[in-house]
C-alpha cells in the first residue's frame, strides 16, 4: 500500500511539474512575443537619388515622427538589404525590383511589395555608339551581375540580336568604376541608374543611346518599391501604416513640389555620402525619374519573365508578391480627411 501511494504522489508531482514547466513556457514565449512587438521597427535604404523619399525622410526626422522608435540602416546594395530582411533583421526596406524579385522567388515567397517609390530613371550610355549595331566587339558595364539594370541591359541586347560573350562583352563593376573606366575610353558604354547616367553624359562625354523608359508602356517601370514581410504585415500593420503615411506625405511632395524636394534629396545625399550632385547632374538624372506609389504587377512580372528568360531564376511566378492593402487604405483616410 505504502509504495501504491508512494507511486501514485510520485506521477502526481511529475504531473505538476510538467504543467508548472509548460506554464512558464507558455508564458515565456507570450513574454518574448511581447518584446518582440515592443522592438523597434527596422527600415533598410540605400544612399541613392532613386531613394529620394528615404533620403528626405531620414534627414528630416520624418519617418521618426511617423514611428517613434524607428531605426534606420543604410545599405550599400540591395542583395545585403534582402538579406537583412530575409533573416529578420529588417523589417522594411525601399529597394530595387530585382532583388525583390529574386528575394521573394528564392526566399519562400515571403517578401511582400507594398508600395512603390519611383519609376524611371535608367538608361544606356554610349561613348561612341549611336545605334545597336555599333555595339559589336565593345564592351559594356553594369552595376552588378544579375541586377536590375544588368537583366535590362542583356534582354535588350537580345532583342537587338547581340549576344553577351560572343558579340557584346557585359562587366559587372561599381558605378563608381563604370564612371572612371568611361572617362578613360575603357568601355564602351553602361547601362545605369541615375545620378550614374547623367554623371557618365556630363563628365564622361557619353550620349544617351536608350532610356529605358522607352521600352515599357506608357513609359512606367518601377526603380524602386518598398518591401516587408508577410510577418511584418501580420504582426505590425500599424506601424507600417504610420511608416506608409509619412512616405505617402514625402511622395506627395515630390509630386506637388518637384524642384525643393530635389533640393531636399540632394542636401540630405550630401551628407550620408560627403558629396552633393553638382546642379546641372542633379537636374538632368532627374528628368528622368518620377515619384510612384502605387504598384504596377504587371511590370513587376514581366520583369520576373526577363529575368527567367535569361537564366538568373527558375520560375516568373510572383503570384501573392503585391500587398497593397495597408497603401490603399491609407490612401483612402487621406481622400475622406480621416
Amino acid at each position: 500500500m505504502r509504495f501504491s501511494f508512494l507511486v501514485v504522489g510520485l506521477a502526481a508531482l511529475c504531473l505538476t511539474a510538467t504543467g508548472c514547466k509548460k506554464e512558464q513556457s507558455g508564458e515565456q514565449g507570450a513574454a518574448s512575443q511581447a518584446a518582440g512587438e515592443q522592438r523597434p521597427l527596422r527600415m533598410g535604404f540605400f544612399p541613392n537619388i532613386t531613394h529620394g523619399q528615404a533620403l528626405v525622410g531620414n534627414a528630416s526626422g520624418a519617418f521618426q515622427q511617423a514611428v517613434p522608435g524607428l531605426e534606420l540602416k543604410m545599405f550599400n546594395a540591395g542583395p545585403a538589404a534582402m538579406e537583412a530582411l530575409s533573416s529578420g533583421s529588417l523589417d522594411v526596406s525601399y529597394v530595387g525590383t530585382g532583388p525583390a524579385i529574386n528575394t521573394f522567388l528564392k526566399g519562400g515567397r515571403e517578401l511582400r511589395v507594398i508600395a512603390a517609390a519611383a519609376d524611371g530613371g535608367a538608361v544606356l550610355v554610349t561613348k561612341t555608339a549611336r545605334t545597336p549595331a555599333e555595339l559589336k566587339g565593345k564592351t559594356l558595364g553594369t552595376p552588378q551581375l544579375g541586377n536590375t539594370q544588368d537583366i535590362a541591359l542583356r534582354h535588350w541586347l537580345g532583342q537587338q540580336g547581340l549576344k553577351v560573350g560572343q558579340d557584346v562583352t557585359v562587366t559587372p563593376l561599381s558605378n563608381p568604376d563604370i564612371l572612371g573606366l568611361f572617362m578613360n575610353g575603357k568601355l564602351e558604354g553602361a547601362w545605369v541608374p541615375e545620378p550614374w547616367g547623367a554623371r557618365l553624359v556630363a563628365e564622361g562625354g557619353g550620349h544617351i543611346l536608350l532610356d529605358e523608359r522607352d521600352l515599357w508602356p506608357e513609359r512606367r517601370f518601377h526603380t524602386t518599391v518598398l518591401v516587408t514581410t508577410q510577418k511584418t504585415l501580420k504582426e505590425r500593420p500599424e506601424q507600417l501604416k504610420q511608416l506608409l503615411r509619412a512616405h505617402v506625405e514625402l511622395t506627395r511632395q515630390w509630386q506637388q513640389q518637384p524642384e525643393a524636394f530635389v533640393s531636399r534629396v540632394n542636401d540630405a545625399f550630401g551628407k550620408v555620402t560627403g558629396h552633393p550632385i553638382s546642379e546641372p547632374v542633379l537636374k538632368d538624372a532627374f528628368s528622368r525619374l518620377e515619384p510612384a506609389l502605387e504598384v504596377m504587377p504587371g511590370q513587376l512580372q514581366q520583369a520576373a519573365e526577363h529575368a527567367r528568360q535569361l537564366g538568373f531564376i527558375s520560375s516568373a511566378d510572383l503570384s501573392g508578391m503585391v500587398d497593397d492593402s495597408l497603401l490603399r487604405e491609407v490612401l483612402g483616410q487621406q481622400d475622406t480627411g480621416r
